[in-house]
Order: structure tokens, then sequence, then C-alpha cells
């Protein structure tokens, strides 16, 4: 982490490094911070030159940002509700060198700008939690982005309307929101893939990467699960990530579903 910086609305920022450094961005110190959730889903992208790619919900723009890096020659763009965040996702990008076209705007009304495209992929990190079962946070940035209000199916069917034929969802979820999340893909798309992870052997899964083509029709997949660390338990400082999450996390390697970087 470098140097604290001064942002005007979300105040002291840390500057921290993703992709072992080949990315800088930064997140506010009080506030919503992203970990390695959103970059686990831009390395699941399987995008090539020249491809588009909108992001719904982008914060600070780790997830295009980082896609952005490994994968040259995208055309990026977010949409991001909190208008300080789509500022921060901008500077991010600026202080990256990579091109993202940032829109503050509800998915809910997306900009006449975006409803007039149609993309190649459409990427999101939803919020995890069902706020109907579970206690909101008291800092109000944190909880836009770990609970908000919009259900699971209006992300799935925003997306999909904003999908070129052919094109690709990519989401990461919280795995006991699977459920949910496929009744909802299931309405509009095909080709449905969903990539199990598992924090440790023994565990249940904790979170799942969910594929899906427009107008796919390639039988449902159910990959084997990834065991992100290796090990039982928590040993000290190590995180003691598998070569695989290693690969993606410190090197910026891609993640194909089936537990290949």
């Amino acid at each position: 982490m470098n140097s604290p910086i001064d942002h005007p609305e979300l105040g002291p920022c840390s500057v921290d490094a993703f992709l072992g450094g080949l990315v800088q961005l930064a997140q506010p110190l009080n506030g919503y911070r992203a970990g390695v959730d959103p970059v686990l889903l831009s390395a699941s992208v399987n995008a090539k030159a020249q491809d588009t790619v909108l992001e719904l919900g982008c914060g600070g723009g780790v997830a295009s940002l980082c896609l952005g890096r490994r994968i040259h020659g995208l055309t990026l763009t977010g949409v991001e509700l909190q208008p300080a965040y789509a500022d921060l996702a901008r500077e991010n990008a600026l202080r990256n060198g990579i091109e993202l076209t940032v829109y503050a705007a509800d998915l809910n009304t997306l900009p006449p700008e975006v409803k007039a495209q149609r993309f190649d992929h459409v990427i999101a990190n939803p919020p995890y939690y069902d706020r109907s079962r579970s206690v909101p946070s008291e800092n109000e940035q944190r909880e836009t982005g770990l609970g908000g209000d919009t259900p699971l199916s209006k992300w799935v069917s925003v997306a999909s309307k904003r999908l070129a034929p052919k094109g690709q969802l990519h989401f990461v979820q919280r795995a006991d929101r699977l459920p949910e999340l496929m009744s909802a893909v299931f309405k509009s798309l095909g080709s449905i893939e969903v990539q199990p992870l598992y924090a440790r052997t023994g565990r249940d899964a904790h979170l799942v990467l969910i594929r899906a083509k427009k107008e796919g029709r390639a039988d449902f997949r159910l990959h084997a699960p990834i065991v992100m660390h290796q090990g039982a338990q928590h040993g000290g400082n190590d995180k003691n990530y598998n070569e695989i999450i290693e690969a993606v996390l410190r090197h910026g390697a891609g993640l194909d579903f089936g537990g290949r970087a």
C-alpha cells in the first residue's frame, strides 16, 4: 500500500497494488473496499482484443481495470450508482493508463449512451447480502456495495438486455444466493456454466462464478470446484493460495472454468 491520498468526497484513500502491482487502485479507508472477488471475476472473463465490455456496479473500477490490464484493446464501460465511486473509477483508470468510460447512474435507469449499445461481455459483482435476512452496515457507502436494494433478477435482466447476440454474462456471487441467481439467468440466457470456489478443503463453497450466453444452447455445466487456499486452516499471515489463484492474484493470469490459470 502506498501513502494515503485524500478524495474530496470519500475521504482518505489507500492506493493498493492489485495483480502483483500491475494495477494500482485507490480505495477509501472508510467505505466499500474491494477484495479478491472482483479480481477473480475479471480473470474469468474470456474476452479478446476489440471486444466491448460493460460492468454494472463498477465501484472504483477494480474488475474492469484488472481485465483491461490482462487483455489489451478492449472497449471498457462502467456504470456505478454512487457518483463518488464513479469519480474514483475514472481517477483509477487515469492512474493506470487504461481507458474506461464510467457513467454515474442507477442500473434501473441506464443512460441513453449505454442503452444504445450492445456488448460482447457484461460483468458484475452484485451486492452479496439480501437485507431482508441480514443486518445492514451503518456505513452508507459500504452498505450500497454490500447490500443495496436491487434484486439479483434485475441485475440479470439488465445485463441480458445489454448483451449482443452470443454475448456473455459473467457474475461473481455468494454461493448461498446461487438458486436466486440461476432462476433469473435461466429465464433469458443459455449455455450456463457455474464455477464453485471453496476457501479450503472440507469446507462448503463460499463463492461462485457464473457465465451464460445470449442465445446459447449448450448444456448446463457445473465445473469441478477450485479450492483457493492450501491446507485445512489459515496459517499466520500467509494466505497459502494454490498455484492457480496465486497466478491470478499476483501475476494477472486468466482463470479458466474447471481450474486452469
